[in-house]
C-alpha cells in the first residue's frame, strides 16, 4: 500500500514539473510589462512599461490594441499565482517522498 502511495505522489509530482515549465515556457513567449496611464487634458493615454537592462521603457498602446494587451497581462498574473500554486504543492510532494523514505 505505501508504495502505492509513494509512486502516486511521486507521478503528481511529475506532472506539476510539466505544468510549471509549461507555464514558464508561455511566460517567456509574452511581453513583458504592466500597463500605466498617463492623464493629459481630458485624455487618457496608456502605455506597456518594461525594463530592458537599467532603462524604463514606454511603449504606446492604441486604444483599440488596449482590451488584447489588458488580457496579456491578466493572463501573466494569472501564470505567475499558478506557477506560485504549483511550487507549493511540488515542495508539498517532496515533503511527503522523503518522510516516506524515513520509514
Amino acid at each position: 500500500m505505501d508504495s502505492m502511495l509513494k509512486n502516486a505522489v511521486r507521478l503528481d509530482r511529475q506532472r506539476v514539473e510539466y505544468m510549471i515549465n509549461s507555464y514558464k515556457s508561455e511566460l517567456k513567449e509574452l511581453p513583458k510589462g504592466t500597463i500605466s496611464e498617463k492623464h493629459v487634458g481630458s485624455k487618457t493615454y496608456y502605455y506597456l512599461k518594461y525594463r530592458s537592462g537599467s532603462r524604463v521603457i514606454s511603449d504606446y498602446i492604441n486604444a483599440e490594441d488596449l482590451p488584447t494587451v489588458l488580457e496579456i497581462v491578466e493572463r501573466k498574473k494569472h501564470i505567475r499565482t499558478m506557477i506560485q500554486f504549483l511550487k507549493n504543492e511540488k515542495a508539498m510532494a517532496d515533503s511527503i517522498l522523503k518522510s516516506r523514505r524515513r520509514r
